[in-house]
Parts: C-alpha cells; structure tokens; sequence
C-alpha cells in the first residue's frame, strides 16, 4: 500500500519546535553567560561558545553586554533596552518625518527583521568593520612611521581598541563564532542544498529571535515600569520594579528556561534557570508588588517607547503628542 505524501504538512510543525528549541537554546546560553549554568566556570564557558555558535551569536560579548544591563537595570539613563528608546525631549526636537520613522522602527512588527539583523548579520558586520579599524590604524602607522614600524605591529595590534569589541578577549570569541558559524553555513546547505538550508535557517532564526527580543522588551518596558535616571537609582528597585514577571502556559515556561521568572532572576543572576522557579515560589509573599504579565498584556508594552526623564517613567508617542497639543 502506497502511504501519502505527508512531507509538506510535516513542514510546519517541525520548523515551530526549531523555533522554540532555538529560543530555549538562547536562553541557556544566556545562563552561561551568568555562571549559572553549570558549577565549573569552564564549562559555562565552553557551553556557552557551543551555544553562541548554535544561535549565530558570539557569547562571550553578547554575556558582557548584558551583565552591564543587569547592572543597571532601571537607570535609563545609561541602559535604555534593546530599542535604545530616546527621552521625551530628544524626541519632541525630532522632524514630524524622524517622529514617524522613529514609531515605525520600534513597531513589534520590526521584531522580525531586527531579529534576523541581529543574530545572522550584526555579529559578522561588527568583524568586518572592526577589522577595517585595525587595517586604517595599521596603515596609519605605517605611513606615519614608515617601514620601521612593521616590527611594532605587533605590538600596535595589541594595543589596538576598536569601536566594536571592546578586548582582545571579545574579538578572539567573535572570530572563532565567525569562523563555526560560515562553516555551519557551509556545510549545512551543501547536504541540504543552500536554498533549502536558508528557507527554513532564515525562518528559525528570524522567528526565535523575535521571540527572545520580545520577551525582553515586556519584561522590562511595561505600565508602571522602574525607569528612574542616574541619581537615586536603586538596584533593587530596578529588579523588583523594573523587571516584569510572564504568566506563561507551562510548555512556554520550559522552551524559555523559566526566564519568566524574571525578577528573582534580577535580584540574583546567578541562580540557574531550574531553580528559578523554586526560588520565586519560595520568595513569593515578597514579590506581590511586582509586576505580572499574561500574553495578552505585551502589545500594550510595545507603545511604551519614550523615557520621560523627568517624571521617571515610560510614555507612549500619543501621551507625548497630546501633552505637546495642549500645551
């Protein structure tokens, strides 16, 4: 008996659990970017390089950057989310022509090409043009010193800072993801064909990435949000009140590693993702005050796009415009 043609319906639900194994995969190397993962500082190191490789993204200055949010989360003075979001006033000197493109590119439909942007483009941009730095620099010295200067390149390039890692450390991390990853590329779409390999490649990470950008944008930019500037910012009113907690159907819960559980995770970054959990539960008579969020509560997150910095808190670009029409 002849069975049927099942392969096109098997398609979809395939790429849908990718998708979710990607984000739960991102949201582990996010663990071993804390030291929470594992015990052994090595492991978490050498997992969370195996990790940046499966997700496209270089760990180790992906981990950096985001322990400088933990540090400060809540001053949005120096830390204003993934969306760089602008205070009210830098907004208002905006032409009604930037005002517009501004609300357009914090739109949540630009999730999806951002998240491609982010995981599959931005880290291979940043090699070459902080390559490009280093060759100008380089060059510079040669022109500047002449041929005597090439037994100082050396010494040039390990003194050498560049606007897109920020140590020797960064740049090795991003290199050899740079390296994984095109080999991946490579040898994936030659077993599968490339156009194959980048139809369903593009659409996993362009999905997943959506996923993780937005769970982090809700979880701190919300109704009520902490968003105080520099002076008498507190760190733990930045975690309790400046991180929002996801009610998330179980199954979600899990593919997120319980990253859901966002504001104990603030209070201590190192508590691992199985633990998280527990240790909300066992701490939840002192988080009532905390903020929690149901699906249906994150589209009404994403219009809250400016810092008004002078009454700490986050606004939407129709309080703004209907503030400047009665003024």
């Amino acid at each position: 008996m002849q069975l049927p043609d099942v392969g096109g319906w098997f398609v979809p639900p395939v790429l849908a659990l990718l998708v979710l194994f990607s984000a739960r995969s991102f949201s582990l190397m996010h663990d071993c970017g804390h030291g929470s993962l594992f015990s052994n500082p090595r492991l978490n190191r050498m997992a969370g390089f195996l990790l940046g490789g499966l997700n496209a993204i270089p760990q180790y200055p992906w981990s950096r950057g985001h322990a400088f949010h933990h540090k400060h989360n809540g001053n949005w003075a120096l830390y204003r989310g993934p969306s760089a979001l602008l205070r009210v006033d830098q907004f208002t000197r905006l032409s009604p022509r930037q005002q517009a493109l501004y609300g357009v590119s914090r739109h949540p439909l630009m999730l999806f090409p951002g998240g491609f942007f982010y995981l599959i483009l931005r880290p291979r941009l940043q090699l070459l043009l902080g390559s490009w730095e280093w060759i100008s620099a380089m060059a510079a010295h040669l022109r500047h010193e002449g041929l005597a200067a090439v037994v100082q390149l050396p010494r040039h390039t390990l003194e050498f800072r560049s606007s897109h890692w920020y140590t020797r450390g960064e740049f090795a991390d991003l290199l050899a993801n740079t390296v994984v990853v095109l080999s991946s590329w490579w040898l994936m779409g030659q077993w599968m064909g490339h156009g194959l390999f980048w139809c369903c490649y593009a659409t996993v990470m362009t999905l997943s990435a959506a996923i993780f950008i937005c769970i982090f944008f809700v979880q701190h930019n919300f109704p009520g949000s902490y968003a105080h500037g520099t002076d008498g910012w507190s760190y733990f009113r930045g975690a309790l009140d400046g991180s929002s907690n996801l009610l998330l159907p179980s199954i979600l819960h899990w593919f997120s590693a319980d990253i859901a559980f966002h504001s104990i995770h603030h209070l201590c970054e190192r508590i691992p993702n199985y633990r998280l959990r527990a240790c909300h539960q066992a701490n939840r008579h002192l988080l009532t005050h905390c903020t929690y969020l149901r699906l249906r509560d994150i589209p009404a997150c994403f219009r809250l796009i400016l810092w008004d910095s002078d009454q700490n808190r986050l606004v939407s670009i129709p309080e703004v415009q209907a503030t400047q029409a009665a003024a």
